[in-house]
């Protein structure tokens, strides 16, 4: 399934995806299929990289960093002069043209480049379902002001660097309150240890109780609780984020978090590893609507 367009000056469309101003729904992922079709049109042509660059006059590996999708924004000169070279009918070359604009647009992540050191809040900001797994910390989608500020205050960074990181993650979680049919479903096991920490004040453990609560409540949110009482975590221990997308062909992405970074996990196996090990927790963890009753028994031990 081919993703579809419609032109507008203020207003573009991908796959339905919505984007007006700087607030960008798909340009990220467009950037990665636009690198795969690409790499698809060169073999099929018959082409090697290597011949592609000399024909065109590019230096070696330009088209190697096209197709590994290694590229910030696209030149829309040089996806014309691909579209040339490849042969590209007028059907497909429309395509590309549209997957191209949609690179262009400038995403609002790049403005927290101190902040993010991969791609990952454009996939997170484009999926169409999450799947996240943090042992020890309430994933940063579903966190509150205040849990934010008292997590952030027991890293070395700057207070400049905490306010820029908070701000950040408010807003990536404005992606759940989407009203145009884009939010993502949001799979969250939410494990005990992160709930009974003692931080700040109790009033603020509490808030971020209810908050939970009320996002447990939404159609697009689906909360589990993993207990001590229920034995340790089934089979994983790192900071998982699985991302998928709407599109049948976009094959999901796996994230593994540490204190530094969030890596995109390369190797298929690994990645079909962390899916299948979040899939036990899941299934071990308690049910939505249990899970929601024991949020609100901790909530209620707090006031």
């Amino acid at each position: 399934m081919r993703a579809k367009f419609r032109r507008n000056p203020e207003i573009r469309h991908f796959r339905g995806r919505a984007e007006l101003g700087d607030y960008a729904y798909g340009a990220t992922v467009a950037k990665r299929r636009l690198s795969r079709r690409l790499a698809e049109f060169r073999i099929n042509a018959g082409y090697t990289a290597s011949h592609v660059c000399d024909a065109l006059d590019w230096g070696r590996g330009k088209v190697g960093r096209f197709e590994a999708n290694q590229w910030k924004r696209p030149e829309m000169s040089d996806i014309r002069d691909l579209i040339r070279i490849y042969a590209i009918e007028a059907g497909e070359r429309q395509e590309v043209e549209e997957l191209a604009v949609r690179c262009r647009v400038r995403p609002w992540w790049r403005d927290y480049g101190e902040i993010f050191d991969s791609e990952f809040p454009g996939y997170e900001n484009d999926a169409s379902s999450i799947r996240v797994y943090m042992p020890l910390a309430i994933p940063a989608l579903l966190q509150t002001p205040a849990y934010m500020q008292a997590q952030l205050r027991t890293t070395p960074h700057a207070p400049a660097f905490r306010r820029k990181a908070a701000e950040a993650r408010l807003r990536r979680q404005r992606i759940l309150d989407r009203t145009d049919g884009t939010a993502p479903y949001l799979r969250a096991v939410i494990t005990e240890a992160s709930l009974l920490y003692q931080w700040g004040e109790r009033d603020d453990r509490r808030k971020q109780l209810e908050h939970l609560v009320r996002l447990s409540r939404r159609c697009n949110v689906e909360l589990r609780i993993q207990r001590f009482d229920d034995g340790p975590p089934a089979g994983i221990y790192s900071m998982v984020h699985i991302l998928g997308f709407s599109e049948h062909d976009e094959p999901p992405l796996v994230f593994v978090a540490t204190d530094y970074s969030i890596d995109e996990v390369r190797d298929p196996e690994a990645a079909g590893g962390y899916i299948q090990s979040f899939g036990r927790a899941y299934d071990a963890a308690l049910a939505p609507a249990d899970s929601t009753a024991y949020l609100e028994k901790l909530a209620q031990q707090m006031e």
